[in-house]
């Protein structure tokens, strides 16, 4: 039976709000995989007290035993007891339950490709005070859990799709991560999965520069002519659909945004804040090149929110839909 486990990640964020308030809705019993919310159930009661949701749960010791989604009705598989159930005070006692939850719900789709996985938002720092010192993200974990040798970060909305060439690291190390052979390996990465996972019959990417103006012919760097565009040629000889490299801030246009399939960024601010402007809550977080289905919402924890308003929907319920999409 296909199956999407959801991952709340930080307990003390929205993660948690923004399943209880989805299961409420008649999209709720519209998605026809099973849902199994991976949580403490002290957690998830307190939360629904909290946001004064009145909702069933459905404690599973056995993920076979999953059966369709219920309007007001949630089913939970417990791995492990969460330390603080607080809403928006963070607690570095969390941390290992915040990466037990995540490691189940990995492991359990690496056994069984009919589960995919879906991730709510963690709170990077604090999972590194609870003792996670080398913890960059959840691409970067889930890439080393499942042993992929490549994983690459695309955020999708209806408006713009952008890809990571780097992913959770300082500025300053940016340019010595960025390698050809790493490069090729991502373009390839992105085509084949938004033929996949998109259904996009011939991609267009575009690879941005890493330097102001794509390096105005090595005036401004010589990152574009010694890598990225050796990587550009290399790829369109495979016959990849693929150019570049252009200059970011000219590359987001309405005309090249409606002729573009793709956006490989050198790194992480290059375009996100882009994404964002445009689509922010209505994005969502997907990990091309390993073994799983793994989804994501395109937001942080909010926590001065978390227990206490509605937060946006829009994010999780595109990754839930994309997910099971996915599974087909």
């Amino acid at each position: 039976m296909k199956q999407i486990l959801y991952s709340h990640g930080e307990p003390a964020g929205i993660g948690v709000d923004l399943i209880l308030h989805i299961a409420k809705l008649n999209f709720w019993d519209a998605i026809k995989a099973p849902i199994i919310v991976i949580a403490d159930l002290a957690l998830l009661k307190a939360r629904a007290a909290d946001l004064n949701l009145q909702i069933q749960f459905l404690e599973l010791k056995d993920l076979t035993k999953a059966k369709k989604n219920k309007i007001g009705s949630i089913q939970f598989y417990c791995a492990a007891p969460c330390k603080d159930n607080i809403a928006g005070t963070l607690n570095p006692h969390n941390a290992g339950y915040v990466i037990a939850n995540l490691n189940f719900a990995i492991q359990a789709a690496l056994k069984n490709s009919k589960i995919a996985l879906v991730t709510g938002p963690i709170q990077k720092s604090n999972l590194v005070d609870g003792g996670f010192k080398n913890f960059q993200g959840h691409t970067e974990w889930i890439q080393q859990k499942t042993r992929a040798k490549h994983a690459v970060m695309l955020l999708a909305s209806k408006k713009i799709k952008v890809a990571l060439a780097t992913t959770h690291i300082p500025l300053s190390e940016v340019a010595k991560n960025i390698k050809k052979a790493r490069l090729i390996n991502i373009i390839r990465i992105v085509e084949e999965g938004l033929k996949k996972k998109f259904n996009i019959k011939n991609p267009k990417i575009r690879v941005l520069g890493l330097n102001p103006h794509a390096g105005e012919s090595g005036k401004i760097g010589q990152e574009e002519i010694k890598i990225i565009a050796p990587a550009v040629e290399a790829c369109k000889a495979k016959g990849i659909n693929v150019l570049g490299p252009i200059s970011a801030d000219t590359a987001f246009n309405k005309a090249l945004l409606k002729d573009t399939d793709a956006y490989i960024a050198m790194f992480h601010d290059q375009a996100l804040p882009v994404l964002k402007a445009l689509s922010f809550g209505e994005a969502i977080n997907t990990t091309l090149g390993i073994p799983i289905i793994r989804t994501s919402v395109d937001h942080g924890t909010a926590l001065e929110i978390a227990g206490k308003a509605k937060p946006l929907l829009g994010s999780l319920k595109e990754a839930i839909v994309q997910a099971e999409i996915q599974l087909r």
